[in-house]
């Protein structure tokens, strides 16, 4: 039988707000034309489903409409100007994300999503390391991005796939983990959960792991927009993110490898840009991280990725994470104010994120109101279905938060879920 997992609704004096945060938020969302509209007449669009896909930046809009007006051609080999310069952009962006994870140049992979980054991994390093008899061990909290690879390898190979339990609060069971990690070559987690928010431990999980001998591949989808990320640091051997989550173009993803585990791998895909010589006989690879970029790469997302990382690192992290801390905590308390509406994951230090369920009304019946008010949230599963079932839910709304949302919105929500409450209620 599943176990019900959910928050007891607490009044609002027992969220205690942080200090008001320096980030100059009417400022930042000029930066946003997607913003600057009305979904109906007379409801300006309240955007609350950052998790899914963050809005962008005309910095980024415009690197990457610059990009392709002045700059664009394919990438490598080519002798033209225009090649040489596209080929530049595009090893700068990858530098650029080398900075941003404090990680070395040669540990960077450029892939289609975290999706793709997963995926990768699954088939290149788990198929050559990962054999019947062994085990790895991911966790109930679980994107489907970071399930289906593993059980897809899993049925190719033989082994073992181990699940730790979480807490009724949404917080990784340290205990259960551990019990479950003894044997283990691989352990895969999100660092931050796309459906409750909850920040796992991360830092202890890699090292203990490690200490058995085991890899460790962190999925910081959620977490890199949100604090800031240092591969050197975690020690950690894979970490995918995505752009979109970013503020940063779809179609472009990262893969971390340690460049030593990297080279010995072999390749995810085959064609051209990943070789060094061609026979009918056989073919030899470029060395990493170009042995996994079969084809032409995605240039213009590339250079669009490199800009949101500038306009992230412009703002700052710091004090875009202490203006969401303020978002979650009014309104999570406004939230547990309303009668029969029920936030599921409360764990310390969670991030702006958002799943609640409300009793008597269907998620998708609340997410139609709640559009038609000019707010937009996330309703279904959010690609988590074994994390409902721990929930014990069919699904929830959830309404995540980002550097450009503000305190009216979040009171906005509210009181669109009191109107909600009243028609089902």
């Amino acid at each position: 039988m599943s176990t019900t997992l959910s928050l007891v609704q607490q009044p609002a004096a027992e969220f205690i707000a942080p200090p008001p945060s320096r980030l100059d938020v009417e400022r930042l969302r000029q930066d946003f034309p997607g913003l600057q509209q009305e979904v109906y007449p007379g409801k300006p669009l309240v955007f609350l489903d950052s998790a899914a896909s963050a809005q962008k930046p005309r910095q980024v809009i415009d690197a990457m409409a610059d990009f392709m007006r002045q700059d664009y051609a394919n990438v490598h080999r080519g002798v033209h100007a225009l090649s040489q310069r596209s080929s530049e952009a595009y090893e700068q962006a990858r530098a650029r994300v080398a900075g941003f994870l404090n990680a070395p140049e040669n540990g960077i992979v450029f892939t289609r999503s975290t999706t793709e980054a997963i995926n990768l991994v699954a088939q290149s390093w788990a198929g050559e390391n990962l054999n019947a008899g062994d085990a790895m061990l991911i966790t109930e909290l679980e994107h489907h991005a970071n399930i289906v690879p593993w059980q897809l390898a899993a049925q190719r190979s033989g082994f073992e796939i181990r699940i730790a339990r979480i807490h009724d609060d949404g917080s990784l069971d340290i205990e259960d983990w551990r019990r479950k990690l003894p044997g283990c070559k691989l352990v895969a987690m999100a660092q931050v959960s796309n459906v409750l928010g909850t920040r796992l431990p991360v830092e202890t999980c890699i090292a203990e792991a490690q200490a058995v001998g085991a890899r460790v591949l962190l999925d910081a989808t959620q977490a890199a927009v949100h604090e800031p990320l240092d591969v050197a640091a975690l020690g950690v051997d894979f970490l995918t993110l995505t752009g979109h989550k970013l503020y940063g173009p779809t179609g472009i993803g990262v893969l971390y490898g340690k460049p030593e585990i990297l080279d010995a791998m072999p390749p995810y895909q085959g064609g051209g840009d990943m070789i060094e010589t061609v026979t009918f006989s056989g073919s030899t690879y470029r060395a990493a991280p170009y042995r996994f970029e079969a084809g032409t790469p995605a240039i213009v997302e590339a250079v669009g990725l490199a800009a949101a990382i500038d306009w992230l690192e412009g703002w700052g992290l710091e004090p875009i994470a202490a203006h969401e801390a303020e978002l979650l905590s009014v309104a999570q308390a406004r939230l547990a104010e309303i009668p029969g509406l029920t936030i599921h994951g409360t764990a310390p230090g969670k991030v702006a994120v958002l799943s609640f369920t409300l009793k008597g009304a269907h998620p998708h019946d609340i997410g139609t109101i709640l559009d038609r008010e000019g707010i937009a949230v996330r309703v279904g599963q959010h690609c988590a279905e074994p994390l409902m079932n721990r929930l014990g839910v069919s699904a929830t709304v959830r309404a995540s938060f980002a550097a450009y949302n503000t305190l009216a919105e979040a009171e906005a929500l509210a009181t669109a879920l009191t109107k909600v409450q009243e028609i089902f209620g």
